[in-house]
């Protein structure tokens, strides 16, 4: 993409933010049929997902979670748009929720790894960390190739305060004296690497795990959090977080106890309301090695 092209689409992105939230879920709605139901955009690969995610489910089931996740996604889009002018206030406005347990981790000046699946509204859920943790906020990201683009989400990710690293040198930022406590936001629920994955089951199916965030909770000795962003129903654009704590002390946790805890957490959620996950995106596209190393593992011994 050149750069004129680039700008232009900068320029449409930006106007569409102007729009207000009725109009926004319009556009939305009219998105979703003209992705979904004209263009078919990986429908076959959603359709995949769910069916081997929910044996159990019929088909009626399935299609209204893939209707209901065909909206969802289109939200997500069109609600990013608008949350990159959007003010405090509204951001506080649209999440909600519970931060005792990161505010009690601050006042004992502790770091903590903040981890998240690809559900609610991720974009959402960086701003509001930024804006409403009193920790340095160090948001782990994927540069894009395209620098236009690649520096308007910088810009829209740390319009808040929150610092974002990429993942190959998160652990060099880490190790960078600091005046207070951070929280390392990420999600963990991509496709990872087969060879070197933690495998377990998630959703009925063999599963790889990047091993980094609990590589990272170890070394450092860093308390690891789950926040499950659900969506209010029947309210568009709102989401709630419920934060819990996978655990305090990672060196006492057998090697893959995090991760494992991690995708049983997400898998309840994901159970609880399903069309809230990201079923497009194909997580599956790897099969489990024949052999697998002892760290691809779950160590029932704790520190091994």
């Amino acid at each position: 993409m050149n750069k004129i092209v680039a700008k232009i689409s900068i320029f449409v992105l930006n106007s569409i933010a102007g729009l207000s939230w009725k109009n926004i879920f319009r556009i939305s709605t009219a998105l979703s049929w003209l992705i979904f139901d004209v263009v078919g955009y990986r429908k076959k690969v959603i359709s995949e997902n769910l069916k081997n995610s929910f044996p159990d489910k019929s088909k009626d089931e399935l299609e209204t979670i893939a209707h209901n996740f065909y909206i969802h996604f289109t939200d997500l889009i069109l609600e990013t748009l608008k949350f990159r002018t959007a003010s405090p206030e509204v951001i506080r406005e649209r999440l909600q929720g519970d931060l005792t347990i990161i505010n009690n981790l601050y006042k004992q000046n502790k770091s903590a790894i903040f981890l998240m699946g690809h559900r609610g509204n991720w974009e959402l859920a960086n701003l509001f960390s930024s804006l409403e943790f009193s920790h340095e906020c160090i948001v782990v990201y994927r540069p894009l190739q395209n620098k236009t683009f690649d520096k308007w989400f910088l810009d829209y990710r740390t319009r808040f305060g929150a610092k974002l690293v990429p993942m190959d040198k998160i652990f060099k930022e880490l190790l960078t004296p600091r005046d207070k406590p951070f929280v390392v936001v990420l999600a963990n629920d991509q496709s990872a690497n087969p060879k070197t994955a933690f495998w377990t089951k998630f959703l009925n199916q063999d599963t790889g795990i990047f091993r980094g965030v609990e590589a990272i909770a170890r070394k450092l000795n860093l308390p690891v959090l789950y926040a499950e962003f659900s969506k209010v129903e029947n309210k568009r654009g709102f989401y709630h977080v419920d934060i819990t704590t996978i655990t305090e002390k990672p060196k006492d946790v057998p090697v893959n106890g995090i991760l494992e805890k991690q995708i049983q957490i997400l898998e309840q959620d994901i159970r609880l309301q399903p069309h809230n996950w990201l079923w497009s995106h194909r997580r599956w596209k790897h099969c489990k090695p024949e052999c697998l190393k002892p760290e691809q593992l779950l160590n029932l011994v704790p520190g091994q």
